[in-house]
């Protein structure tokens, strides 16, 4: 009898471990890997390709003089457009810390996107054709916005989600205004930011939550008739435009999935009823209220 009670014992106690283990892990915030900011860009390249053999002599002979010349090959020129694929690290790390302050994910590092093997410039494409005959087959090349191949091929190993950032508009302003009632000017260098996100689950594909952010930054110099020349401080225009960019990404994604804002210095911010809960153990999907 005492034997029953001992084994009886154990086994509730280790069930009883189990559970608190399995609470521990679903109260843990979900993990999330954040991605730099992708684009894409036209780029215009100039090549020359060609092989030109030219050779001439003069002999002479009983008849009189004889000029001989001999030319040979094949000249190619011209423009080849592409579109460029790549990742904008500069803006990422205020969000990883917006998200880390609010205090409702765990952050995973990611991989720097694979732009895959470097490819044969066009110049060398043309004049390998013209040398053999044969057209080289282009390769196709990884996609930098293709986030679901991404996953798949392992780039975001560990995390839950993905906030996964592309670029859509970066225009840096000049502005020069008079300052009425005086000889000076005010000068104004500017940069507006507009990136498009979408927080998306590794395990389903399920977009979670889908918006645009931006971000903005200046930097103002008072300039006078006496040619004075005061360059801008784009360090603190690009430090501004990257936090005010990190609290409107975290704002909006607070807002559709239901988080508390950020909180202000030295709070710590209480989870809403309808926060993002953990992702469950097993290979369902995961709501997000």
């Amino acid at each position: 009898m005492n034997r029953r009670n001992i084994i009886t014992g154990a086994c509730l106690a280790a069930l009883a471990a189990l559970a608190g283990v399995a609470q521990a892990q679903q109260g843990q915030p979900p993990k999330v890997a954040v991605t730099d900011l992708a684009y894409t860009q036209a780029v215009a390249q100039y090549f020359e390709a060609g092989t030109v053999k030219s050779s001439g002599g003069v002999t002479a002979n009983q008849h009189g003089i004889v000029a001989t010349q001999q030319s040979s090959g094949t000249y190619v020129s011209g423009t080849y457009s592409y579109m460029e694929q790549r990742e904008l690290g500069s803006f990422s790390n205020d969000i990883r810390g917006a998200m880390l302050k609010g205090g409702q994910f765990r952050l995973v590092q990611g991989k720097r996107f694979d732009a895959g093997d470097p490819q044969p410039t066009k110049a060398e494409q043309a004049l390998n054709q013209i040398q053999t005959g044969k057209m080289a087959k282009p390769v196709r090349q990884p996609e930098v916005k293709d986030v679901i191949a991404r996953i798949k091929k392992g780039e975001f190993n560990g995390a839950d989600y993905v906030l996964f950032g592309t670029l859509t508009s970066l225009e840096f302003r000049d502005s020069l205004s008079p300052l009425q009632g005086t000889t000076s000017a005010s000068y104004q260098f500017s940069l507006d930011l507009v990136a498009d996100f979408s927080l998306i689950s590794t395990k389903t594909y399920e977009i979670k939550a889908s918006f645009s952010a931006q971000g903005a930054g200046n930097d103002t110099k008072l300039l006078s008739n006496r040619g004075d020349v005061q360059p801008p401080n784009r360090g603190k225009v690009i430090r501004e435009t990257s936090k005010s960019l990190a609290e409107n990404v975290y704002e909006q994604m607070a807002d559709q999935l239901g988080l508390p804002g950020l909180p202000e210095s030295g709070n710590t911010p209480r989870r809403s009823g309808n926060a993002m809960p953990p992702p469950a153990s097993n290979e369902g999907t995961v709501i997000l209220k």
